[in-house]
This record gives structure tokens, C-alpha cells and sequence, in this order.
């Protein structure tokens, strides 16, 4: 398994795919905290804080984190070199772990320059350090979770897919129905006391706990089950191609 996780990313970092995708990621977080005017831009919020960049993370993931995802097991189908992988000594629910593992670093890679942010926020504080750590860290705790649900979304996309682009667009489809598209459905209050469950089926209720610095055993839990889920489920579309 860990060859494998070692081969993926190699295959990210040796043809620069990763540090594009990371720097356009830091690029993008770059341009709407200071320089866009939107409603998260630190300057125009006139806050020191960061809780602008933990709103907009998670869209810019459910679009990323697919494209990463997206090559994993599609791209070994297309090519054909999933059959040669059956034929290793190393048991299929190892091959999903271990690109699983891959892409959830790659993601957690993409939050490391918004380190900068947090120090930029530190100092612009009055008086300086005058920012809720407290809930920051929570976030960044809530992110690495949110990275590795979507991770797992990704990689069951791309188990369920022969070509990239299918499993990138039901990657995207997937993660952003989790994220906001059940959320919505429960906010429209048409089945009363129920709309509370729906809610808590999807990601944002979750991870909306971490962002105000509360880490609830509860939240983590729900995280571990998506993602073990997806990967099951992965592994059983996987097996099926054998």
C-alpha cells in the first residue's frame, strides 16, 4: 500500500501537476482575501480574522480535490494497467487506500501557504494577536476532514468512471450535492421536524461545527463513516472490474 501511496505521488510531484494545482489554489485564495472586492476580503470585512477564507475553502476544494481524484482509478482502466495492478501481490481495498492517502495530501498541501494568511491576520490584529485561535484551529482541523471527505468522494467517482472527465464531473457533482446541495434541500422546510436529519446527512452542518471552534467527537465521527463508506463502496466498483 505504501508503494503505491509513494508511486501516486511521485505521479503528482514529478510532472508538476501538484504544485500547479497548489499554487493556483493559494493564487486564487490570494486574490479574493486581499485584493477582489467580495465579501471576503479581509480589508473590506475590516475584521482580523479568517473565517472569510474557511467559507470560500470549501468551494474552491469540491472543484479541486475531483481534478486531483479524478485519475486515480479511471486513468488505470483507461489505460489498462488496473489489470496489471490485480495482478500484484496486494489486495484491492490496499490500491484504493493507498491512492485515497495520496490525494488527501495533496489537498492537505494546498491549505500549507494559507499559513501566510493566518500570519498576515496575526499581525494586522489590534492589538497585535488579537485573533480567536481557538476557532481557526478548529477550522483548519474541520478542512483537513472536509480534504479527506472529498478525497473519498473523488476517489469513488473515479472507481465508478471509465475516463477522467466523467469521474472529475460526478466527482464534482457528488461533492458539491454533500456540501450545499443537501443543505438546501433541508432549508426549504418541507418536511418539518425531518429537515433537521437531512441536514446532518450532509457535509456543511459538520464541518460548520469546526469553524466555530467546537470539535465534537459526534462531527469526526460522521466524517470517518462518509469516508469509509465511499472508499467501501469504491473497493466494491473496483472489484467488480476484476
Amino acid at each position: 500500500m505504501f508503494a503505491l501511496f509513494k508511486k501516486e505521488l511521485w505521479t503528482y510531484f514529478g510532472n508538476w501537476s501538484a504544485w500547479l494545482i497548489i499554487g493556483a489554489f493559494s493564487l486564487i485564495g490570494t486574490l479574493f482575501l486581499f485584493f477582489f472586492e467580495n465579501d471576503s476580503n479581509i480589508f473590506d470585512i475590516g475584521s482580523a480574522t479568517l473565517q472569510s477564507y474557511f467559507v470560500l475553502v470549501p468551494w474552491l476544494l469540491m472543484f479541486i480535490i475531483p481534478a486531483i481524484a479524478m485519475k486515480t482509478l479511471a486513468e488505470e482502466q483507461q489505460s489498462g494497467t488496473l489489470q496489471w495492478l490485480f495482478s500484484q501481490p496486494i489486495k484491492i481495498s490496499e490500491i484504493v487506500i493507498g491512492k485515497f492517502l495520496a490525494v488527501w495530501l495533496v489537498g492537505i498541501l494546498c491549505l500549507l501557504p494559507s499559513l501566510v494568511y493566518l500570519y498576515t491576520v496575526y499581525v494586522l490584529g489590534i492589538p497585535e494577536g488579537n485573533i480567536d485561535l481557538g476557532a481557526t484551529l478548529g477550522s483548519y482541523f474541520g478542512l483537513v476532514l472536509l480534504i479527506a471527505a472529498f478525497s473519498a468522494v473523488g476517489i469513488l467517482a473515479s472507481s465508478l468512471s471509465q475516463n477522467q472527465i466523467m469521474a472529475y464531473l460526478l466527482g464534482v457533482f457528488l461533492s458539491f450535492f454533500l456540501y450545499f446541495g443537501i443543505e438546501q434541500l433541508a432549508s426549504y422546510k418541507l418536511l418539518g421536524g425531518a429537515d433537521y436529519i437531512i441536514s446532518n446527512i450532509g457535509f456543511y452542518q459538520h464541518f460548520l461545527a469546526f469553524t466555530r471552534g467546537l470539535i465534537d467527537s459526534r462531527d469526526v465521527l460522521y466524517f470517518i463513516v462518509v469516508i469509509g463508506i465511499c472508499l467501501f463502496l469504491a473497493k466494491v466498483f473496483v472489484e467488480k472490474k476484476k
